[in-house]
């Protein structure tokens, strides 16, 4: 797990661009801590550079940038070849022949022999990388099949640049002197509380899309003297619409080898994922997926494994004991940390830092704070990062089926009806109410109930089957309301919502939601400690088995992923595992309403908003007047407003569109 950077600019010596790479991977040390590489050539203007966290081969045989011996082609590698031991066997009956034991070596064998495009369909694994063939002047960029791994490039004052992260980005290119604000990118952005690729929050630069490959001649590019923009090509290896397209192979006649086949496949892809030269657990939250990615993982080891969890004070956003319970059962050393009030105000600011770009997740706190706790301890993590947009495993899902169903059969003025009764309703009673209730029943109560309820009396009264999915995935519903002189936009669907509720919602999640929010957060929160974190139910071959499998195996007799459920129950108590789901969240508004609200009020002052001259300052005072008065929930509005004035506030102050 590394850091990638790279700079192309004409009439610029190999020293002056060695100089800027330099700088650009140094901006992202944390990415790799344990050494530094940078090369350019000497023919065209092209420099690379790498930081490198060692974790397969640790020696210096594993240095990067790595020059072939054999072509003179040059790589700068982020991620990991899960099958690179497989691909280095084929390739040893061919001849080559292997200094060191890293997948970087074998996956520049690999482009050597079967060319960059079938080299990297043959690689499993997250990755992000550049080739570049001082032969033929080509440079190539690829990402990962899902998104695991960031990869940003543009064209900045006439040079193309790339990063694994923006900020390496800002190092050569201050924001507020080089780069302007995307409307559209950050209407999206207050929508869905993310951006997503190609887009960033910057006009000139962008995300390479997740399985595609990036092209760029750069001697044709100098010859013809034109915007080297002009010579950028991307193209797909992988299409997620494409697999989501497979004719169904697992259904309830044969659900028994649905099972054997899921079982057998993760054994193999927990073991592939467990190779490292360094210490490796797992993050576990007690939920359905870091449970069976634990216990798989736990089971194939000779000692304990080391799991972490995160706790809250707040009970009904506390999953810990559960994980406790979890650990207990599959043996693992189990690593508890219970985040408080005050360091989560703390930390906010490193947040900011970490993303450079807008983010709205709030889980990523937790998850940055026990990325930094199992650092203590490791430098690998697995996570279960995936199951749910696999398997069926958000309420949304079936919620929004049922709320499509309904909105068909309820006459539109009795679901209107529905709609003004709870927005009269303040938030704070439906949430005592409900605690009560459970109290006087011995339950718990849920996590944000106010917010949920309020959202499904909105979601009755939409009967478009993809705006309801949109809707139910959304922060703001018009954020043009807040910014000035944008229109709303709506991410594009690969499947068709009229047609299967179910698979069009697990599509759009696995083309949008995972690469756009769950992966970047565990990516920026992981590698902000130099920790590197996998996620084995996101393996290719895992990917493309799921759409194999019959939506009535993923959501079975009321229960959502209902395979995954059926192979944990042999591992771990049904009774431990069978509990309301919560996902790992933070008690946002209320502590927007106490702890954060100073922070909050300076954030959203109306002299910041004026100055900035970006959002319409009456209707932000409005939602914020009414979240801290009680009288409505804007929780996650509020959140994806302020993640953005303090990303503003840190890399763009008084730079106006």
């Amino acid at each position: 797990m590394c850091g990638i950077a790279g700079i192309i600019r004409a009439n610029t010596s190999p020293s002056d661009l060695s100089s800027i790479a330099s700088r650009m991977a140094a901006a992202m040390t944390h990415r790799g801590p344990d050494s530094f590489g940078v090369w350019s050539s000497n023919n065209l203007p092209i420099a690379l550079s790498h930081r490198r966290l060692s974790i397969l081969d640790l020696s210096p045989l594993g240095h990067q940038p790595m020059q072939s011996r054999h072509s003179g082609s040059v790589i700068a590698f982020n991620g990991e070849i899960y099958n690179f031991q497989q691909i280095r066997k084929e390739l040893e009956t061919r001849g080559k022949e292997f200094k060191g034991h890293s997948d970087t070596e074998v996956l520049l064998a690999a482009i050597d022999v079967y060319g960059f495009e079938k080299a990297i369909e043959l690689a499993k694994g997250m990755f992000a990388i550049t080739y570049f063939d001082e032969s033929s002047g080509i440079l190539k960029l690829a990402r990962d099949r899902i998104g695991e791994k960031p990869l940003y490039y543009g064209v900045v004052n006439g040079s193309f640049t790339f990063a694994s992260e923006l900020k390496s980005i800002y190092a050569e290119y201050p924001p507020s002197d080089h780069l302007t604000i995307n409307k559209q990118a950050l209407n999206s952005f207050l929508r869905y509380g993310y951006i997503s690729a190609p887009q960033t929050i910057f006009n000139e630069i962008h995300k390479l899309p997740p399985g595609e490959v990036l092209t760029l001649n750069i001697g044709r590019w100098l010859a013809s003297n034109d915007d080297v923009q002009n010579h950028v090509s991307t193209s797909p290896f992988w299409r997620l619409q494409e697999v989501s397209q497979q004719i169904c192979r697992y259904t309830e006649e044969n659900a028994n080898e649905a099972l054997e086949d899921l079982d057998t496949l993760l054994n193999n892809i927990i073991q592939e994922q467990s190779v490292a030269d360094v210490p490796l657990g797992s993050f576990l939250s007690g939920g359905i997926d870091s449970s069976l990615v634990s216990a798989y993982l736990q089971a194939q080891s000779s000692t304990q494994i080391d799991t972490f969890t995160i706790g809250f004070d707040e009970k009904e956003f506390n999953e810990a004991e559960h994980a406790k319970q979890v650990s207990k059962h599959i043996g693992s050393s189990h690593n508890e940390y219970y985040l408080s009030v005050k360091e989560a105000r703390e930390t906010i600011p490193k947040i900011t830092e970490i993303n450079d770009e807008p983010f709205a997740n709030a889980s990523q706190l937790p998850t940055y704070l026990v990325s930094k706790f199992a650092k203590t301890k490791l430098t690998v993590c697995l996570s279960g990062d995936g199951g749910d947009e696999l398997f069926c495993g958000y309420n949304r899902y079936i919620e929004g089926r049922r709320f499509n169903q309904l909105a068909n059969k309820i006459p539109l003025p009795l679901r209107r009806g529905v709609r003004s009764a709870v927005n009269h309703a303040p938030p704070q009673l439906i949430d005592r109410l409900y605690t009560m209730i459970n109290q006087i029943k011995g339950k718990k109560g849920g996590a944000n109930l106010a917010v949920k309820i309020k959202k499904a009396a909105e979601a009755l009264n939409i009967e478009d089957p993809s705006a309801l999915y949109q809707f139910l995935c959304s922060y703001h519903q018009q954020p043009s309301t807040l910014l000035k002189g944008t229109d709303d936009l709506t991410q594009p669907d690969l499947n068709a919502f009229n047609k299967d509720y179910l698979s069009a919602a697990m599509a759009w999640d696995q083309a949008w939601y995972l690469p756009g929010d769950n992966l970047f957060k565990s990516d920026r929160a992981s590698m902000a400690v130099s920790l590197e974190m996998r996620v084995p139910l996101l393996d290719k071959e895992l990917i493309e088995f799921s759409w194999r499998v019959s939506n009535s195996l993923k959501y079975k007799d009321g229960q959502s992923k209902w395979l995954l459920r059926q192979l944990l129950y042999k591992k771990v108590p049904r009774e431990i595992i069978e509990r309301p789901k919560m996902g790992f969240t933070v008690p946002i508004s209320q502590w927007i309403r106490t702890d954060l609200k100073e922070w909050s009020q300076s954030l959203l002052s109306e002299r910041f908003i004026q100055d900035q001259q970006i959002f319409e300052n009456r209707n932000v005072q409005s939602i914020l007047e009414k979240h801290l008065s009680g009288t409505a929930d804007h929780g996650n509005r509020l959140w994806a407003l302020l993640m953005f004035q303090s990303w503003y506030q840190k890399y763009y102050k008084n730079t106006p569109f």
